[in-house]
């Protein structure tokens, strides 16, 4: 359907929510690292004939978030819209510039940052309410903790899928183990892994006029010991999910470039043509998010014509390791196979721009490989998810 040129994408190291990020808006940040990105590429924004940008938690700006990205940017020409599908954010991104680029676009720009540190509070006035008091939402605790549709937390709905698949705590801390080494994978030889598509970030103060830190890697990985595992206690009463079988929220930004032709793409970067074959989405019941990124991904497989077992590698979002167990049994694989170096359960959630980390790992294991077909998943907020397939030449 459309290409994405080799090494034209990066994702910033991801740190832990309340930590070296937490003081930038995340509009001015993605823009400040997209400019340096673009000069690393060689691309002028002026380039592209479409941009998207991916926030789910508001930023002071962020009612032109868009077209204020694109002008720090220096695209200022392009409308740019703002694209939000909580967790899905990335692969939504994706989905959005393959459709431009089918409705005539040559070259765009798709780039999520987000920030879930010092999350904002919103007050609605409701001046025919009792003495006109209005409601007040935390942007960020009070969606991760009531899902207005269902009437649970994330959590829960971990939980749910946790009892219907019967799936252990141990289970779960197996797999966290597991992927905390796959991780470790990214790190081996001085971060080789990471850095195919990571900048060594020299982070600014608020108003970006001088270096603060450097951020070479993601900040806030905690450390694979079984024995503190073992002592951890669920979260919920009665439930199987701990704090180590659930992945942390973060902060930074991602960005990708998408062409509609497999020449422009060797154009930007020679080397491996990256094709994206199928997109796919789909909602699962009431509660039970983790499951369903299963029908996003059979949704994503029958587009593309294929099987599971014609798919070389799988990547996830997987907020809670109950996703990869379940998704593993759906679908007769062995969850000890999926997420080669790393996953979000492991390096965070920043929201938006994870789906979009997770797709430029997955194509740099193809890469790696020799090439191959790839299947990212994930799921979103609504019990909602994402599948896409890419293939590496």
């Amino acid at each position: 359907m459309a290409f994405i040129p080799y090494g034209a994408y990066w994702s910033t190291p991801f740190a832990r929510w309340q930590g070296t990020l937490a003081h930038l808006n995340s509009v001015e940040f993605a823009a400040h690292v997209g400019r340096a990105e673009l000069a690393r590429m060689g691309l002028a924004a002026e380039s592209f004939d479409f941009v998207a940008f991916g926030q789910t938690v508001i930023q002071k700006g962020s009612f032109f978030g868009g077209p204020w990205f694109t002008g720090m940017l220096g695209a200022g020409g392009l409308a740019a819209p703002m694209v939000s599908q909580a967790c899905a954010t990335g692969a939504r991104l994706l989905a959005t510039a393959v459709g431009e680029c089918l409705q005539g676009a040559q070259q765009a720009l798709i780039v999520s940052g987000d920030r879930t540190s010092n999350g904002p509070h919103v007050y609605f006035p409701a001046p025919h309410g009792p003495g006109g008091t209005g409601a007040h939402e935390d942007v960020v605790m009070d969606n991760f903790g009531h899902d207005p549709w269902a009437c649970n937390a994330m959590i829960q709905t971990g939980e749910n899928v946790a009892k219907r698949e019967g799936i252990s705590t141990e289970e779960q801390h197996d797999l966290a183990l597991h992927r905390r080494a796959q991780y470790d994978d990214a790190l081996a030889d001085d971060r080789a892994f990471q850095r195919r598509y990571m900048p060594v970030l020299d982070v600014p103060d608020a108003r970006f006029r001088k270096t603060i830190a450097t951020l070479e890697t993601d900040e806030g990985v905690e450390p694979a010991r079984p024995e503190k595992l073992a002592g951890l206690k669920p979260v919920l009463k009665d439930g199987t999910i701990t704090f180590a079988g659930q992945t942390h929220p973060a902060d930074g930004n991602a960005g990708m470039v998408v062409v509609a032709d497999r020449a422009r793409a060797l154009e930007i970067a020679a080397g491996p043509v990256v094709e994206i074959i199928s997109i796919g989405q789909a909602r699962e019941e009431k509660g039970f998010m983790p499951a369903a990124p299963i029908k996003a991904s059979i949704a994503a497989l029958d587009r593309a014509g294929l099987m599971i077992d014609q798919v070389d590698a799988v990547k996830s979002h997987n907020p809670f390791a109950v996703n990869d167990i379940a998704f593993a049994r759906a679908f007769g694989i062995d969850w000890h196979d999926m997420n080669n170096f790393g996953s979000s359960l492991i390096w965070g959630h920043p929201q938006g721009p994870t789906g979009l980390r997770a797709m430029i790992e997955l194509i740099e294991e193809l890469a790696q490989r020799g090439g191959g077909t790839g299947l990212f998943q994930g799921c979103a907020a609504g019990d909602s998810a994402m599948a896409v397939i890419l293939r590496v030449s």
